[in-house]
């Protein structure tokens, strides 16, 4: 993996429904509430190769695996070297939905082999910290469909997730953390600011110190 710079790289990782989102939003507004300057961004992005792969959500079988991959690979070049790299050289905390451990997981689902993926990735700034929310597939569709009152896309379907979910727990490196998922909302923002004190101290979630 490329050396990152002097900020802090914060990934969600998970399948689809866990409440990334949700969580990522919270745990920016707790940092900038004390000061952090904070980077929300995602994946796949807005950019070409991100829109392209929006594109597959309705038609994910007019690509093979391997062109999907590749599409997936060349939007994460771009976002590294558009926002994640400078964000970092600036000193910036950047939270992230979704990285290359999506990666490995979705498209190893689909067929590819997860190691080979993160393998391909060592052009990618590593994360300080992967933070896996876990919640059960059906959980999780439930929470698409009714909650969000979405319909499943291509990347959605129950069999799909069960592949992608046990991927990931299958993923063992040294910069992942799990949390529980199927919990209230504010007891999961509870444990991801449990992550951020314990593993990343200087990341302070009290109020700056006046000077003396």
């Amino acid at each position: 993996m490329q050396e990152k710079s002097e900020g802090t790289f914060i990934v969600f990782e998970g399948i689809d429904g866990t409440g990334k989102s949700t969580q990522i939003e919270l745990l920016a507004r707790a940092l900038r509430r004390f000061g952090h300057e904070v980077v929300v961004t995602r994946e796949p992005t807005e950019g070409i190769y991100g829109q392209k792969i929006r594109e597959l959500y309705q038609k994910r079988s007019t690509v093979s695996p391997d062109e999907e991959l590749d599409l997936f690979i060349q939007d994460r070049h771009e976002h590294i070297d558009t926002l994640i790299g400078p964000s970092l050289a600036a000193g910036k905390i950047v939270l992230c939905d979704r990285y290359f451990l999506s990666t490995a997981a979705y498209q190893g689902a689909a067929g590819c082999s997860p190691a080979a993926i993160i393998d391909r990735h060592r052009f990618a700034p590593a994360p300080d910290l992967a933070i896996i929310i876990e919640a059960s597939p059906r959980t999780c569709i439930r929470r698409i469909t009714e909650k969000r009152g979405d319909q499943l896309n291509d990347f959605e379907q129950l069999e799909s997730l069960k592949k992608v979910d046990s991927i990931f727990k299958e993923m063992d490196l040294p910069y992942i953390e799990r949390i529980d998922g199927s919990a209230a909302e504010e007891e999961v923002h509870r444990q991801v600011l449990g992550l951020i004190d314990k593993l990343l101290p200087h990341l302070t979630l009290s109020p700056p110190r006046e000077p003396q």
